[in-house]
């Protein structure tokens, strides 16, 4: 498959274009060079644009063609681990200032959403996070009470409470927090690109950055017809850092290991099923490894995903396996297909935190998703933003580290597939 030949989304179908934009043709200036138009890239150009600098946005393909765009959507503001305790112990001062950034991001999105007016269909309905083994109470009632210290709209649910609300035997509790929800990605992405424009914003599409240096006091992003020069850089590609472009950043994309996910939408659910299959529409991901998820979109289709070791046809294998699975959760479906399959990388890092490195003056770059992006993206990139305009990085949730790429990365990325066999074996058991 080529890097630029992604299966198209849902999204892709049921959400109107983007503004128009061309290719960059030539040499440019700018106060501010974003390569990536994602949510981070568009968050950060969207803040700096608001105090009046000059943003010029890279984008290689369109706004939101990548993790942005193809995501599954869920507004999610946690990781899926180190909890709060275990961040602030390896983190430190800026571990808490990242923790406090995190319990606010999902609301900080749907700040954004309102205040720019982006049609995004969002639902700010809470996310919750049900357990799928008794034991892994202990799980929900952890993170309930870490959370709960830094004031997180977090609550503990009994197996009637998670019952009520996802309509659905399967799990045995869990926890949920109020402030998340989900979002059509696409539909954000693109309603910011043209916050982006309408703030004198410019955007260059089909414009890869090839590399970038810091020379006589400035940074100078290369492309294939020409170069931007830019007093401040902000590099935005998570998990495609080095898939179209590997020599732009090579110790950054080095960091993490792309991993293939797969997302899915059903056939619209009539209203009588609607209001029994996950009537409140939270945003819902469970405990297993190999992650069982879902969440409706504007249309009343559950949009749900999952995970293969081998992707050969892999459309085809997981209408199967996930329909199987979708009638396990909700016994009440019955036989579902599924309108759209399609695929995409996210960024996975060793322990499930992002990396976020100042490159050099008024220089900065994050990768490490770890399939919890939509919410942190954007508020990583209005911090990113927020330094770029002169506030002090002690004062902003960026948990800086040096970029340490891992060793026998090439091989890791084979490998990493065949983890999944090992999550499996490990959701099969309890907790003890």
């Amino acid at each position: 498959m080529s890097k630029l030949s992604w299966p198209d989304s849902l999204w892709a179908a049921v959400t109107p274009p983007g503004p128009d934009a061309r290719p960059l043709d030539g040499d440019a200036k700018a106060d501010a060079v974003v390569i990536g138009a994602g949510f981070t890239g568009l968050a950060a150009a969207l803040h700096l644009a608001g105090t009046g600098a000059d943003v010029l946005v890279l984008e290689a393909v369109a706004p939101g063609w990548g993790a942005s765009g193809r995501s599954n959507g869920q507004v999610i503001p946690t990781l899926t681990r180190p909890d709060p305790d275990a961040i602030v112990a390896q983190l430190g001062e800026a571990g808490e200032r990242f923790v406090a950034m995190l319990r606010d991001s999902a609301s900080l999105l749907f700040d954004l959403v309102r205040s720019q007016g982006i049609d995004a269909e969002a639902e700010q309905t809470g996310w919750m996070q049900p357990v799928h083994t008794p034991g892994r109470m202990k799980i929900a009632e952890q993170r309930v009470a870490q959370w709960s210290k830094w004031g997180a709209p977090v609550e503990l649910l009994t197996r009637e409470d998670v019952r009520a609300m996802s309509g659905s035997d399967l799990w045995h509790g869990g926890f949920w927090n109020r402030s998340g929800g989900h979002v059509n990605p696409l539909a954000l992405a693109r309603g910011l690109a043209r916050a982006v424009a309408a703030k004198g914003g410019r955007i260059a599409v089909q414009t890869p950055a090839t590399a970038c240096e810091r020379l006589d006091g400035r940074w100078i992003v290369r492309t294939p017809r020409g170069k931007v020069t830019a007093k401040a850089l902000v590099l935005a590609t998570n998990a495609y850092t080095g898939e179209i472009a590997p020599h732009l950043a090579p110790r950054i994309a080095r960091q993490v290991v792309p991993v293939l996910s797969w997302q899915m939408a059903t056939r619209p659910l009539g209203e009588d099923l609607r209001r029994i299959v996950m009537p409140g529409r939270q945003a819902l991901s469970d405990t297993h490894g190999d992650l069982h998820f879902c969440r409706y979109d504007a249309r009343n289709r559950l949009v749900t995903g999952g995970a293969l070791i081998v992707p050969v046809n892999g459309a085809e294998r997981l209408r199967r396996r996930i329909g199987d699975r979708l009638r396990r959760m909700f016994p009440e479906i019955g036989s579902i297909g599924f309108d759209h399959v399609w695929n995409g990388y996210i960024g996975m890092t060793t322990d499930f935190l992002p990396r976020v490195h100042r490159l050099g003056p008024d220089g900065f770059a994050w990768v490490g998703c770890n399939g919890r992006a939509v919410a942190l993206a954007i508020a990583l990139g209005r911090e990113i933003a927020r330094a770029i305009a002169g506030v002090p990085v002690a004062e902003l949730g960026l948990p800086l580290t040096e970029p340490r790429p891992l060793a026998a990365h090439r091989l890791l990325r084979r490998l990493a597939p065949l983890r999944l066999a090992e999550l499996r074996w490990r959701d099969a058991r309890e907790v003890r």
